[in-house]
């Protein structure tokens, strides 16, 4: 990958201005006005980058998806993996580190949008497709490894982040810290159970 470009990188600044802003006061009630005050830059500027805030809302999405990709870092330069790729993975994914890298709140606000306007429901195809697709070849290269044996690797991987999703939906209602640790535990304990592997083994 190149350097980014300055547009890039005004962008970039402006989307995590955006993200704070929202996240504080709600997709709904962040303007451009309000984002280029936080700024201290006039308007027009963000205007510049971002006609309208339609344009910056489905920039804000594709950083989600930047931000939820990381979640694969362990993976990257590794084949084939090792023992521990799979498990930094599975462990992110069920854990606190993964529910704070992007605001239920927010995530759910740009969510709702997907029922009123096609392209941000293309956009959240994308981005929960991007996920399964790369658990789907970790879990494959894992398989040619024979660190685990999994007959259907895309299912397991689309089983894995029904559990992630259905798991942070109902534990973003809820405020107990204890809960919220025992039963992301008992998903994570799930995961493993699908990928034919004990926990235990993998758990650091």
């Amino acid at each position: 990958m190149g350097r980014k470009s300055l547009k890039e990188i005004r962008q970039l600044e402006i989307i995590k201005v955006f993200y704070k802003v929202a996240k504080k006061e709600g997709l709904e009630n962040t303007s451009i006005a309000k984002i280029a005050a936080v700024m201290e830059i006039n308007p027009s500027l963000i205007i510049h980058y971002f006609k309208t805030k339609d344009e910056l809302t489905y920039a804000l999405i594709d950083y989600t998806l930047e931000k939820y990709l990381t979640i694969y870092r362990a993976e990257k330069g590794t084949n084939p993996p090792s023992a521990d790729t799979l498990a930094v993975v599975i462990d992110d994914l069920f854990s606190r580190k993964w529910n704070k890298l992007f605001d239920d709140g927010l995530f759910y606000s740009c969510y709702a949008l997907t029922f009123r306007e096609k392209k941000v429901k293309e956009m959240y195809r994308k981005l929960t497709d991007s996920l399964r697709l790369r658990l789907t070849a970790l879990i494959q290269r894992c398989n040619d490894a024979g660190l685990i044996e999994v007959d259907n690797p895309r299912l397991t991987a689309d089983l894995i982040f029904a559990l992630v999703d259905g798991a942070y939906f109902y534990l973003s209602v809820s405020a107990n810290a204890k809960a919220f640790d025992e039963k992301i535990k008992d998903y994570k304990a799930e995961a493993y159970r699908l990928l034919g592997i004990p926990d235990v083994i993998f758990s650091s």
